[in-house]
């Protein structure tokens, strides 16, 4: 790591490279151990793998890991302070007197002379183990020159350990990685991250945005280089260096991963977390299941940060999840409810709930969360994200985890998992101009076979309604009951109007709606949605009607009017 350039008509003295340097986590190479890691204490700056010093490096256990890179770059690459690791820390090494023996000494020197010192080549490749970064080093080690972040998944790392020693969390160095990552963030210049894992499936492109990122050249040299050692191995080579001695470029990935060793359990659920932060930033991902899609746009781009509600906390978006053991994932087993938010109150907010808790008791749910302590929740999650108006609340309670897979609620031992999913969402339809329907050949469940009456997460026969709805570039579909009679539509309740009556379908093949007690409506989600066409046939006038207009209008100010109030902010 060194200066941003100047000129190299200079002279030697005053020239200055550009500066380019990788911090990395502790890895294990095929070649030889790892280093005892340092106390909390210390933190020493030192050249990181081979691995990544002939060509922007790979990863510690791939095949090969270093490219012409390093040589392009360099003017004179050197382990700087890892002396003192050796020497304060009593590291035992087979090399260590050799290193003492030939190393400086002074970290504040090495800085100065070896990374910032003179030389005759445009850049500079230094590269240091995250957790040997010691505290007291020169600022201008961070603030000078450009700095980019490798990482590794511990689940590919820890089983290499065995090998060698146990590991311990320091010993990883993910700490100090994201602890790095933070402070170069604070000082205006985040760094590029790469995942190792990406570099050996793909090295080109994720070289050439590396190179990108760092704005300097890439070169085609980058992925081939010859067998054997380079001047700048340092004298741990033949211990650590044999497997990318023996390599002449990328090769790819083994198909099936080593085994785990369950010893190292706990320690991949503490490091996990953070390697997660740090690929969190990494641009280009890649999938062993199929190529990546790139980011969709959505509805609202205001949802793209919200909190929700899952079991008993808040979480951002894309943490809000849900365990592979939780009951909605092993068969749909939860219930829901849609809330609405209008002007700061919840509408029909008691009678959802009733209904909910009908639900739980038809399925038989056990350690179910209280009336109130839901409504907390759902208080709670509106005013974190401040939502008082216009916005959807998705309300599910599903079984729980499971202890192991299968259908048995026996299973479930952790109790009800409770989300509260809130969004800023509109009316779904056009209830302006009318919604057109098209009926679908999918049926209704038979109150034979499931209580309708049960708001259940087994949604898969309307959701076949829908693909034949978007099939025929239509809002919804009226689904039928299994003699033919309309039972709703895959999402709503459907009202006609004849010679002046309301009629609607009987609710043993539909679900009651909470909404449809008082007026003709849709659904939560969707209002009073006005129908003008189904199956390509106009209705009436192919015009919202005077009757649905008084409907809507009723609605409107029944929202306004009632609904149980959000509990205001109050500071402690």
């Amino acid at each position: 790591m060194a200066d941003q350039s100047s000129e190299l008509q200079k002279p030697e003295k005053d020239r200055r490279k550009q500066g380019l340097a990788i911090y990395s986590g502790r890895r294990k190479d095929s070649g030889g151990g790892t280093d005892a890691h340092a106390p909390t204490d210390r933190r020493i700056p030192r050249v990181f793998s081979q691995a990544l010093s002939v060509s922007i490096p790979l990863s510690h256990s791939a095949p090969a890991s270093c490219t012409p890179l390093h040589r392009e770059m360099t003017l004179k690459l050197s382990t700087s302070p890892c002396m003192q690791h050796f020497s304060k820390l009593r590291v035992d090494r087979p090399y260590r007197d050799e290193v003492l023996s030939m190393m400086e000494y002074n970290g504040h020197k090495v800085v100065k002379d070896t990374i910032y010192g003179s030389g005759s080549k445009k850049y500079r490749y230094c590269k240091h183990i995250s957790k040997q970064r010691l505290f007291g080093l020169p600022t201008e080690l961070m603030s000078k020159g450009k700095h980019f972040i490798l990482i590794r998944n511990p689940l590919n790392i820890l089983p290499s350990f065995e090998k060698v020693q146990p590991p311990s969390f320091l010993e990883l160095g993910l700490g100090e990685l994201v602890s790095i990552y933070s402070d170069l963030c604070q000082m205006g210049t985040p760094p590029p991250v790469i995942d190792a894992d990406e570099l050996q499936r793909d090295p080109e492109n994720t070289l050439r945005g590396l190179c990108d990122d760092l704005e300097i050249p890439f070169q085609a040299s980058m992925l081939k280089w010859e067998a054997g050692p380079i001047p700048e191995d340092g004298v741990w080579a033949p211990w650590w260096y044999k497997s990318v001695h023996e390599s002449t470029g990328f090769s790819s990935p083994k198909k099936y991963p080593r085994i785990f060793p369950l010893s190292h359990y706990d320690l991949l659920e503490q490091s996990l977390p953070l390697y997660n932060i740090l690929r969190s930033h990494v641009k280009h991902k890649s999938s062993l299941l199929s190529c990546p899609l790139p980011p969709p746009s959505l509805p609202v781009p205001e949802n793209a940060k919200l909190l929700a509600w899952v079991g008993d906390e808040i979480l951002p978006r894309e943490m809000a999840k849900v365990s592979v053991f939780d009951s909605v994932v092993q068969g749909g087993d939860s219930v829901w409810e849609g809330l609405r938010i209008y002007k700061g109150k919840i509408f029909k907010l008691e009678e959802h709930l009733d209904r909910m808790f009908d639900s739980v008791k038809a399925l038989a749910f056990d350690n179910v969360p209280s009336r109130e302590e839901i409504k907390e929740a759902i208080f709670r999650t509106l005013i974190t994200n401040g939502m008082f108006d216009n916005t959807h609340i998705r309300l599910s309670l599903t079984r729980g985890k499971k202890v192991t897979s299968g259908m048995s609620p026996t299973f479930n031992r952790y109790g009800c998992t409770l989300i509260v999913l809130a969004e800023w969402k509109p009316p779904v339809y056009d209830n302006d101009g009318g919604i057109v329907l098209v009926t679908a050949t999918t049926r209704r469940n038979s109150p034979n076979n499931l209580d309708s009456k049960i708001h259940h997460n087994n949604l898969l026969n309307n959701i076949l309604a829908k693909i034949e709805s978007s099939n025929a570039k239509a809002a919804d579909a009226i689904m039928l009951d299994k003699d033919g009679f309309v039972s709703e539509t895959n999402a709503t309740n459907i009202f006609m109007v004849k010679k002046g009556r309301v009629l609607t379908p009987h609710a043993d093949y539909c679900l009651p709606g909470i909404t449809r007690a008082t007026v003709w409506t849709t659904g939560t989600m969707g209002e009073l949605s006005p129908v003008v066409q189904i199956d390509g046939r106009v209705i009436g006038e192919g015009k919202v009607g005077p009757v649905t207009r008084t409907l809507q209008n009723a609605y409107k100010n029944l929202t306004e009017d009632s609904g149980v109030l959000i509990p205001t902010y109050q500071a402690a």
